[in-house]
């Protein structure tokens, strides 16, 4: 168990930073030292180039000074035993999540299917699709979920999932080439998804044209003449008229009563289009009522992300968008929503709360509750698909509050690319701190080529690591403060260019020091946080910092972009609109959701020693962490 313990915080890892009696060795160190010893070691990593031998590293010798005994307590954290119910119970609430799995969780996933039996645990119901093509292409025998497969798309993710592509479908994939026997398979679950076939595989035009390449349906024409049919469509380009079309010219015409018909067929696609409607349409009272005739058929996830929208809708002042895919992106906006109606957009969100509270109100009681007001500050995790490996899983935008302490330590380790992977071999990874003022004006960094701002200090730049390498940054707080900065973002950028993904392993974090001149300078009980880094860019954030409020805030994001040269000064416009789109992120709460949950299911107390139900930030039945419950359990 003990090498599970230390990977979970980093600590199977050596760390030999630059500056081995960091921080003091930088507080004391001359401009010229620091210059001195920064070119010494540049000159190195030129001769490393130059040889092509990433092993060549020069590295000026400090001798490690004695350090004092770490001086801090700090908080255990219990590890309570599990039985083989339990266990299993990882795997059933995976794949009932109503939500994205994020890349580790798939893992998991696998892992049950290579090493258990899972047919016994599967649930009665698996919501997702990107979900159910996984297991479908990972099981030996998916037999027992054809009949899940309902749409031409389920087939195309099942296909992706077999091709190793995104199952998100944001990006294309290369599909492989099939067996027969699988090709059989495919053209059979599309043969069975009935007469929404053709319309569903429009969508996705290019990608089923590429796929029919693979799958040779004329090959089959006798026994599946359907799917034949709809690649033709595909292929010669012949005239269908699809849901969206009848749907946008009964827009344009502004006739409300074909509006409506048309979308009280698919209440999901009219979920998505409710706001443009109700500001749009001439009758906007009547597309609500028509609406919330049929929200009953809408998911609950789609509901609780539309009462979302409405609830925050007249008071938001930006909107920040993820993108689907696999890759951690954000974008933020600060257009103006276009105005609605006077009350219609909280009426909306009322009367969609409702319909939630009577969902809820069908599931087994929760008897007495009591919710940590802390549950406010922490985002539903609707979506952990780009979601990285980490000590807590913790959805985007979710805020904490430091704990005791002066001084944030960011710490990141790497390695050099294995022999033969890539040219370069050595890897320059550069940890970064950027500071920004309350309004998110850019005001300065922390960095290789900085090493000191106020009393905040950079262990000092590593350009290889072909026994692994570290970097820590330390941030004062009050320094922050006192040089007219508020938020300090986290970066971690690849100078040499290789994506994370790329790498051998890569990771970072923060801990809370109150001396950081005492206990060693990587101490796994002060670590809060470790993020598994293994983006498909050069540029990750993984954290915010309020240091005026005294705030962490999650971000687990990644920044693409054309520069030739990666460090915090080149991509300060990035690092803004992250934290900007992280800090100002106005989205449902784990607070919004149990409520409805405990004004449905139970009776809501103060005191955690009442409840029969405790919602809690990191103890009680339900923790802000447990990610996998709250998707199965409390979005179903």
């Amino acid at each position: 168990m003990l090498p599970i313990l230390q990977e979970m915080v980093g600590a199977h890892r050596k760390f030999d930073p630059f500056y081995p009696n960091f921080p003091q060795q930088v507080m004391e160190a001359s401009d010229a030292e620091l210059y001195f010893n920064a070119m010494t070691h540049y000159f190195g990593f030129w001769l490393s180039d130059l040889m092509e031998n990433p092993d060549f590293v020069v590295r000026p010798y400090f001798e490690k000074e004695a350090r004092p005994l770490l001086k801090e307590f700090q908080n255990l954290r219990w590890i309570e035993l599990g039985s083989e119910e339990d266990f299993d119970a990882i795997f059933t609430r995976l794949v009932s999540s109503n939500g994205s799995l994020s890349e580790s969780d798939r893992e998991i996933v696998k892992w049950f299917i290579e090493n258990r039996d899972v047919v016994p645990l599967l649930p009665n119901e698996i919501p997702k699709k990107e979900t159910l093509a996984l297991l479908i292409a990972a099981m030996p025998d998916p037999a027992c979920l054809i009949d899940r497969v309902k749409t031409a798309t389920d087939v195309l993710r099942v296909a992706v999932a077999m091709s190793d592509g995104d199952i998100s479908l944001a990006e294309p994939t290369k599909f492989r080439s099939f067996r027969k026997r699988e090709r059989r398979f495919l053209l059979s679950c599309l043969e069975r998804v009935g007469s929404s076939r053709t319309e569903d595989m429009l969508r996705w035009k290019d990608r089923w044209i590429r796929l029919g390449e693979r799958l040779h349906p004329g090959d089959f024409k006798a026994r599946f003449p359907h799917s034949l049919e709809s690649f033709d469509t595909l292929r010669n380009d012949l005239p269908f008229r699809t849901f969206n079309s009848y749907v946008e010219v009964a827009i344009a015409n502004s006739d409300t009563e074909a509006t409506l018909e048309t979308l009280r067929q698919r209440p999901g696609d009219f979920a998505r289009r409710l706001d443009h409607l109700l500001r749009t349409d001439p009758n906007p009272g009547q597309i609500l009522a028509a609406f919330i005739e049929v929200a009953s058929k809408v998911s609950t996830t789609v509901l609780v992300q539309a009462w979302g929208h409405f609830h925050r809708r007249d008071a938001s002042k930006g909107r920040a968008f993820f993108p689907k895919g696999n890759a951690a992106k954000v974008r933020f906006s600060e257009e103006p929503i276009p105005e609605m109606p006077d009350g219609l957009a909280e009426e909306a969100a009322t009367k969609i709360r409702a319909i939630l509270v009577q969902r809820f109100a069908t599931l087994p009681s929760l008897g007495t509750v009591c919710i940590d007001e802390r549950l406010v500050d922490q985002k539903i995790p609707f979506a952990q698909r780009s979601a990285s490996r980490s000590l807590r899983a913790i959805a985007r935008g979710s805020r904490f509050a430091l704990p005791g302490g002066d001084t944030v330590r960011f710490f990141c380790w790497w390695k050099n690319m294995t022999p033969g992977e890539d040219e370069r071999g050595r890897v320059d990874l550069d940890l970064s701190g950027s500071l920004f003022d309350a309004n998110w004006g850019y005001h300065s960094d922390i960095a290789y080529y900085n090493l000191r701002a106020g009393e905040c200090y950079h262990s000092g730049d590593i350009t290889s690591a072909p026994h692994g390498a570290c970097e820590f940054l330390d941030i004062s707080l009050a320094s922050v403060l006192k040089m007219g900065a508020r938020y300090v973002v986290m970066s971690v950028m690849s100078y040499t260019g290789q994506t994370y993904i790329q790498l051998p392993e890569c990771f970072g974090g923060w801990m809370m020091r109150q001396e950081p001149n005492s206990g060693e300078i990587f101490e796994p009980k002060t670590v809060q946080d470790k993020i598994d880094i293994t983006a498909e860019t050069c540029v990750c954030v993984p954290v915010i910092i309020d240091a005026l409020n005294r705030h962490v805030y999650w971000a687990d994001l990644a920044l693409k972009s054309s520069n030739v040269i990666h460090n915090a000064a080149n991509h300060s416009v990035g690092l803004t609109q992250i934290g900007r789109a992280i800090v100002e992120l106005d989205k449902p709460t784990l607070h919004d959701l149990f409520s409805m949950h405990a004004e449905a299911r139970g009776t809501i107390v103060t005191e955690p020693e009442q409840a029969e139900t405790t919602f809690g930030l990191f103890e009680g039945t339900v923790t802000a962490c447990q990610g996998d419950v709250i998707l199965s359990e409390f979005l179903r």
